[in-house]
Parts: structure tokens; C-alpha cells; sequence
């Protein structure tokens, strides 16, 4: 406590400025509530954004500042009462306070209580989404898209319709409580074994499961013939990965996540947890309704009768067929061109420090606990988060070396305008683990699909599909904030499997990019630490 009061005598904190606000405030309004959904016909109380799920869709254009008031009315003690929200893969500059993550970023927002996060997007484009960052919160339900427009979009004469109608999400949805479920895959009775394993995977919302009724309506995407669709096509899962395609139709990738790349033509493509691609399609075919397919692969898919990984389908329907299914087979192995990640090239964006040596390499080695405790390392340390949030020890008691941090913080404190590559590799346990960077899209020198490293033209993205071999990735220390690596596999990050780059700290503080803090981030916490345990 005695940390925190320290907090409100800290003079030289920069608080929020309207003067930043370039061009429109676009703001909406978060309702977090406990509400009855049936996403696949088995009804279950969730955590919904505006009683819907998925959340509501956030729309803006890249120059514009989001002003989103989160107001958290959840009384559900099965389920976290608390919440915190991040904005995944918005860059942040200035405004870490305002990126989500539980105990790095801020303390939670308290049941009965609101707070608006403010961002402004400084010409930042593209598919995102949003989800809560406060333990496994958003398996629960607490998950959206979230749209950014460029009219400048590099590849924009591809297509002649981005809008809400081709957003597309694939998540993974489950029957059970995720407190309930976090505590069995902890369990000594699990022997930290299986990962809680989905009952079903959905489509805009919408899927099917064994035993289930069979009446629930696919989701359809319409389209009119001759025209050409952007897709956004967003894995918003807690733990699942899907392969892609759609029937009789090729598709060309021209972002990732967030990313303009250079047009690249597939039938076909794996998406991991948190990942997000645009594709163009062309309503070339002739008029009929064509599955949209996505089966799900995710570890022990077997352990739950509920599952069929594959009955994940939606409807492309073109104008003038009838309502309805496909009446072709729905063929989930399409034949064609999977996607190979190392064959992506982002448009414009040339690696940090060209083919040179890096300033600072870290290597990061995971792996799981042995002692059936659940729990993942990375170099032998599971991430523990503290009792104060990061940014907020960095701010206000100066927190400035990695001596500062406990070791279960497992924070790297990197310098400012420096070159780094992070390596990281690990043991499997039979799963391709979607790592993620907050605040920077990162160049992905070496792929896990294969081939050479590759400094000329790379993908650059903000989730990285870590298989055997590992992969390698490259980014710029220039954006100074506190910033997650992890697994988004929510169960893993739970786990520990996650460290904390605390980048430029004395720049965080003070200077031209120092962080904008606001009086009413700086109650989060008191008012969150004053709750009992069950409505935290």
C-alpha cells in the first residue's frame, strides 16, 4: 500500500490531453454483463459484450482516436467478476496504460464500476480484436473484432467490399465455466496434463456439436456475383487453430495481422489462436451456396465427445440461389495450395538492422512442468504476475533495471532504438504455440513452416506459430512501454508461459514519448485491490 500512495505524490505523471486527437473520437459503449447464450444450441450464462456474442464490432478509420467506456455489471460468481480488456495488436504509443493486460498494463476494472480507454490510432490500419486480459476471462465469452480502415490500403483496388458484412471470426466455445475448467487443468487429478478441450467451434458465432441440436443455422456470408471481397478473417479462439478455405473458390492474402503483404494467392491456410489474415475472394463461380470450412485442430480433441472438430462450416451464398446448405459434400481436406507463412512479404516494411547483427539477442527455451502442477517455464521461470502492475512500478517507484523485478515477473528490460531478435524454441507437448508481442509488429526472419532465414522481405505480424524448430523474430525498441510475450493459448498463459520486455523505462517516464496517464487509471487499483476475493 505504501507503494501506492507513493503513486498520487509522483508530480511529474503526464496526464491525458485532448490536444493529441488528430482527427475523429470515435467512442462506444461496453456493457459487460452476464447473459444466456446458445452459440451452438446448448444454452450457458457467459460474459457477453452488449448481451451478444461475439462482442460488438469496433469500426474506425486509422487516423481516429477510440474512446471506449467498458462498464462492468458481471454477478456471475462462477465467473470473474472483474475485467480488463486489451486491444490486440494496436501499437499503443504513449498510452500502455490503456492495452489491457492484467497486472502489466493495469489493475482490473471492478464489478459496479467503468473506465474509458482512450486511443488514439496514429494511422494504424487493419483486422484486430479485442478480448479480456485478466486470467482464462475470455474462453467465458468476453471476445470481438475489431476493424481499421485505410483508405491509402495498398492493396485496396483488389476489392470492391470491405465492410462488417466480411468480418469473419472462428472461435473455439466451451460448455463448462473457465474458472471451473482452469481449476481441473490444474488439478493434481490431471496430473497437469490435457488442456480443457473446446465442445464445439463456431463461426460468426454460430456452430454445432455432438449431440447437439442440428437445426442451429450456419452463418452466411452474401455475395453478388462479379464482385470482389475483402475477407478479415479473425481466430479469436482461447486454445484452437483452423485450416481455412473456402469451397470452389481460390483466395488471396493481403494482410496479416495488420500488415499490408504483397497479394498472395492460396486455397487454403492455417490460422493459430489470436492470428488474423484479409483475403480477396472473387463471386466468380456460378450461383449457388459453397461451404466456408474451417476445421479445428487442437490437442486431445478426442477427450470430449462433444467435440467434431470437423462440423465448423458457414454458407457463401451468392445472390439469387436459394436459402439454404451447400448441396455438395463438405469436403474439409480441399485439394490446392495450403499457405506456407515463409512465402508471405510484407509491403514497405524493411527489416530493422538489414542482414546485420542484431544489438541484443534473447533466446527463450519453454517447456512444461514434469511435476503435474500444469505449469510452463520459459528458461526454467514461470511468469507470475506481481501485486502492482508494471507500468505502474515503472512510473511511480522508478523501476529501471531487471534487478527490480522478482524473478517470476520474468521481465527483460531492453534499451531504447536497439535492434532485437528473439529466438524461441521449445517442447512442444503436441501443440503449435501462438506466441504474441504486445505493442509492435515483429519480422519473422525464420519461419516455423521452414526455409532459410530471410532479411530482405519477410512477414511481419504479431503472432508467431512456434512448431518444432522454433522460429526467430525481429523488432525495433521504438515504441517504450511495458510489453507481453506470451503463448495465446489462454490455458498456457495462465500457466506461465510468458515474459515481460520492459522497454525504455526512463523513456516511459519522461520525454517526448513518455506515457499519457490518466487520474482515473490511476483508481484502478485501489479500488480493485478494496474487493473480496470472489468479485475480483
Amino acid at each position: 500500500m505504501a507503494q501506492f500512495l507513493f503513486l498520487y505524490a509522483f508530480a511529474s505523471l503526464i496526464f491525458w490531453n485532448a490536444d493529441i486527437v488528430i482527427s475523429a473520437d470515435v467512442n462506444y459503449q461496453f456493457n459487460i454483463i452476464n447473459g444466456n447464450v446458445a452459440p451452438d444450441g446448448f444454452t450457458r450464462n457467459a460474459i457477453l459484450v452488449n448481451n451478444q456474442f461475439p462482442g460488438t464490432l469496433i469500426q474506425a478509420n486509422k487516423d481516429d482516436t477510440l474512446h471506449i467506456n467498458v462498464s462492468v455489471q458481471l454477478d456471475n460468481p462462477n465467473m470473474r467478476r472483474s475485467t480488463s480488456i486489451h486491444w490486440h495488436g494496436l501499437f499503443q504509443h504513449r498510452t500502455a496504460s490503456e492495452d489491457g493486460p492484467a497486472m502489466v498494463n493495469q489493475c482490473p476494472i471492478a464489478p459496479g464500476h467503468s473506465y474509458t480507454y482512450d486511443i488514439p490510432l496514429n494511422g494504424q490500419s487493419g483486422t484486430f480484436w479485442y478480448h479480456s486480459h485478466l486470467s482464462t476471462q475470455y474462453v467465458d465469452g468476453l471476445r470481438g473484432p475489431l476493424v481499421i480502415y485505410d483508405n491509402n490500403d495498398p492493396n485496396i483496388g483488389l476489392y470492391d467490399v470491405d465492410d462488417a458484412t466480411t468480418v469473419i471470426t472462428l472461435a473455439d466455445w466451451y460448455h463448462g465455466f473457465a474458472p471451473a475448467l482452469q481449476a481441473n487443468y490444474f488439478s493434481p487429478d490431471n496430473g497437469g496434463g490435457q488442456e480443457p478441450v473446446p465442445d464445439s467451434g463456431v463461426i460468426n458465432g454460430l456452430g454445432r456439436f455432438n449431440g447437439g441440436p442440428t437445426n442451429v443455422p450456419r452463418a452466411v456470408v452474401n455475395v453478388i456475383p462479379g464482385q470482389r471481397y475483402r475477407l478479415r478473417v479473425i481466430n479469436i479462439s482461447g486454445f484452437a487453430q483452423f485450416r481455412f478455405s473456402i469451397e470452389g473458390h481460390s483466395m488471396t492474402i493481403i494482410e496479416a495481422d495488420g500488415i499490408p503483404h504483397e497479394p498472395l494467392t492460396v486455397d487454403s491456410f492455417n490460422i493459430y489462436v489470436a492470428q488474423r489474415y484479409s483475403v480477396v475472394i472473387t463471386a466468380n463461380q456460378p450461383v449457388a451456396n459453397y461451404w466456408i470450412r474451417a476445421p479445428m485442430t487442437v490437442s486431445g480433441a478426442s477427450d470430449n465427445p462433444n467435440l467434431d472438430p470437423e462440423d465448423i462450416f458457414a454458407v457463401l451464398h451468392y445472390a439469387g440461389a436459394p436459402n439454404g446448405d451447400p448441396t455438395t459434400e463438405a469436403n474439409v481436406s480441399p485439394d490446392g495450395v495450403l499457405l506456407s507463412e515463409n512465402n508471405l512479404h510484407a509491403i514497405g516494411l524493411p527489416v530493422p538492422g538489414g542482414s546485420g547483427p542484431a544489438d541484443r539477442t534473447i533466446d527463450l527455451d519453454f517447456t512444461k512442468s514434469t511435476d503435474g502442477n500444469g505449469a510452463w517455464t520459459i528458461n526454467g521461470i514461470q511468469y507470475l504476475p506481481p501485486d502492482l502492475p508494471t507500468l505502474l512500478n515503472i512510473i511511480a517507484n522508478n523501476f529501471t533495471f531487471e534487478s527490480n523485478f522478482t524473478t517470476p515477473e520474468h521481465t527483460f528490460v531492453l534499451n531504447r532504438n536497439n535492434v532485437i531478435d528473439v529466438t524461441i524454441h521449445g517442447s512442444l507437448n503436441g501443440i503449435t504455440h501462438p506466441f504474441h508481442l504486445h505493442g509492435h509488429a515483429f519480422h519473422v526472419i525464420q519461419s516455423s513452416d521452414g526455409g532459410d532465414e530471410n532479411f530482405v522481405n519477410p512477414p511481419v505480424r504479431d503472432v508467431i506459430g512456434v512448431g518444432s524448430g522454433g522460429v526467430k523474430i525481429r523488432f525495433e525498441t521504438d515504441n517504450p512501454g511495458p510489453w507481453f510475450l506470451h503463448c495465446h493459448i489462454d490455458w498456457h498463459l495462465e500457466a506461465g508461459l510468458a515474459v515481460v520486455f520492459a522497454e525504455a523505462p526512463q523513456d516511459q517516464r519522461s520525454g517526448p514519448d513518455a506515457e499519457i496517464i490518466k487520474n482515473t487509471w490511476l483508481d484502478l487499483c485501489p479500488i480493485y485491490n478494496a474487493l473480496p476475493p470472489d468479485q475480483q
